[in-house]
């Protein structure tokens, strides 16, 4: 089947999200072309799609992966915990016996990934999509997926921090059990504490950086 557009754009983003473009990076049509092996038309409309999405900026006449400022991660992050601590809340009255049991299965799953930060991170997508889908409420999911689209530009996982995977297992192992307790009020407040420790996580990784720079 012939590539469609938004093949190339999922593709683009895909790479965004897996670091093989990072903020800063420019990304030339036909480069991308190549690498993906997609003609440069549906490359370009891509590229425009995500540059009004604010994924990508300009500098200059170039398209560059964008990132983002201590404000606007700050917004991210003030965001994110109020959608995924309501997607929580729903998920405890709206989420089925099946449901319950796959969020189960991925942490016992997730339990093998504490030494590889990379498929732990990958993981915890997953994990965090799955609580989503068990809100039961298609308009907070279509949000929350602009939000993640946006955690793309961070440049690095905060769950490589050393002892962070561990942590996270616990932190999701408490936003489950009340969960599947039926308890809006505890996963919600679960997930928001969840998301609070990866935000300071990442605020004490921005800081290092600025100071190793």
């Amino acid at each position: 089947m012939k590539p469609t557009q938004k093949d190339a754009y999922e593709l683009i983003l895909e790479a965004i999200d897996t670091g093989i473009y990072k903020p800063g990076n420019r990304l030339v049509e036909s480069e991308l072309a190549e690498r993906f092996g997609v003609s440069r038309t549906p490359i370009r409309e891509a590229l425009q799609r995500l540059e009004t999405q604010n994924l990508l900026t300009r500098d200059g006449r170039s398209l560059i992966v964008a990132s983002l400022d201590h404000g606007q991660l700050s917004e991210l992050y003030v965001v994110r915990g109020a959608l995924e601590g309501l997607a929580a809340r729903l998920a405890a009255r709206h989420s089925t016996p099946e449901e319950l049991a796959v969020l189960r299965d991925m942490l016992e799953a997730d339990r093998k990934l504490v030494d590889d930060p990379d498929a732990m991170s990958r993981a915890n997508r997953r994990f965090h999509k799955q609580i989503h889908l068990a809100s039961h409420n298609r308009f907070l999911v279509q949000q929350l997926d602009l939000v993640h689209r946006s955690m793309a530009l961070l440049a690095s996982t905060s769950i490589a921090v050393e002892g962070r995977p561990s942590d996270t297992l616990e932190e999701h192992e408490r936003i489950v059990a009340s969960i599947e307790a039926g308890d809006g009020d505890a996963a919600d407040k679960a997930l928001r504490d969840h998301i609070s420790e990866a935000f300071t996580i990442r605020l004490r990784l921005d800081a290092a950086a600025v100071e190793a720079g």
